[in-house]
């Protein structure tokens, strides 16, 4: 039996073995340049010594390297994981990451679409930081150019020297838009995620035009800029207090127990919209009778609504894959690289001609 008061050294198991310092280190980290016979014989002799392996701190100081990828937040784990278009984007950036043996370092957000403390950022032990969906001048970002860390943006903000993917954000709100005004929409309302107001509320067409959030002014500008060709200028907004569901009954509760009633909602996540669902049920209004809403998106569940959610679909697992990727090349010294992908509207149950 080893003796677990004291813990084997990696000396100690090349002593045992008749072998290197180096080979011992080999079989664990370099297994490729020992045969398979040599490197069993090592791992059995390690274990029949308890020794656990190489010390995972000890190897990190000696290669500068962590392994980790910090992933920044918006908004905290629970809201995250209950976020489908966040989780189909996080799982796609894994799985680039994953044959390359890097972990995930998952920061959450301190403040609504802040990310994390700029402490939290300094602390970490990471070697690249992938930032996902934050606000201009988040303080978390400002961290890691202090630290010199390679980065990559999701969506937003822009940030100088930093790899981007984010998606055509005006144009899929413009394409929405112009479905509902070819089916003949006057009345519109606009529910928004939170991007300016904490606590979430009302906004002018001004106050929306200038949010902190560039993915939202960018769909803003989509959806009024399409209204106002069509000469359709009184449009109500409103900002969720947050991503989820339930954060977004309250607004759709405000737009649609108006008079008059818009007969048309654009939503800027499927959230919001299967919110609006929900809350057009509760009032009696038949969809898409009474009420055309339009999502942003396409999640799993846009599909399995009742009615199925038109709805504008980005390509989330293109947006974690390619952030894995540039991830990992700016980690062995790549320049900056930049990509935006194109969006589509798919025209479900949600949707129909103006009612009269």
């Amino acid at each position: 039996m080893p003796d677990m008061t004291k813990r084997p050294t990696l000396d100690e198991v090349a002593h045992a073995c008749g072998v290197s310092r180096a080979t011992v280190s080999n079989a664990y980290n370099r297994p490729d340049q020992l045969s398979a016979q040599l490197r069993v014989k090592v791992l059995r002799e390690a274990r029949k010594l308890g020794y656990p392996g190489p010390n995972p701190t000890a190897r990190s100081l000696a290669t500068s390297r962590t392994g980790a990828i910090a992933v920044l937040l918006g908004s905290g784990l629970s809201s995250a994981f209950s976020d489908p278009a966040l989780s189909l984007t996080l799982d796609a950036l894994a799985t680039a990451v994953d044959p390359e043996d890097k972990a995930l370092l998952l920061l959450p957000g301190a403040a609504e679409g802040n990310g994390p403390t700029a402490e939290r950022v300094l602390s970490a032990q990471a070697d690249v930081v992938v930032a996902y969906s934050l606000l201009d001048g988040a303080p978390s970002l400002r961290a890691v150019r202090q630290r010199g860390l390679p980065l990559v943006v999701i969506d937003q903000p822009v940030a100088k020297g930093a790899s981007s993917v984010r998606v055509e954000d005006r144009a899929g709100a413009a394409k929405a838009a112009a479905h509902l005004v070819e089916l003949g929409h006057r009345r519109f309302a606009i529910l928004s995620t939170c991007c300016l107001n904490a606590g979430g509320g009302e906004l002018s067409l001004t106050q929306a035009r200038e949010s902190k959030a560039r993915h939202a002014r960018e769909r803003f500008a989509g959806y009024l800029d399409t209204l106002a060709a069509a000469r359709i200028k009184s449009v109500a907004i409103w900002e969720s207090a947050g991503p989820s569901i339930a954060d977004a009954r309250p607004g759709a509760l405000a737009l649609l127990d108006r008079t008059p009633r818009p007969t048309a909602l654009l939503c800027m996540s499927d959230q919001m919209a299967l919110a609006a669902l929900s809350v057009a049920e509760q009032l009696g209004l038949d969809v898409p009778g009474d009420l055309s809403i339009v999502g942003y998106d396409d999640v799993p569940s846009a599909a399995w609504s009742r009615p199925a959610l038109t709805t504008v679909r980005q390509d989330l697992a293109g947006k974690g894959r390619l952030a894995g990727q540039f991830a990992l090349r700016m980690l062995e010294g790549a320049s900056p690289m930049s990509a935006t992908l194109p969006v589509e509207l798919v025209v479900r149950g949600s949707t129909a001609p103006a009612p009269h």
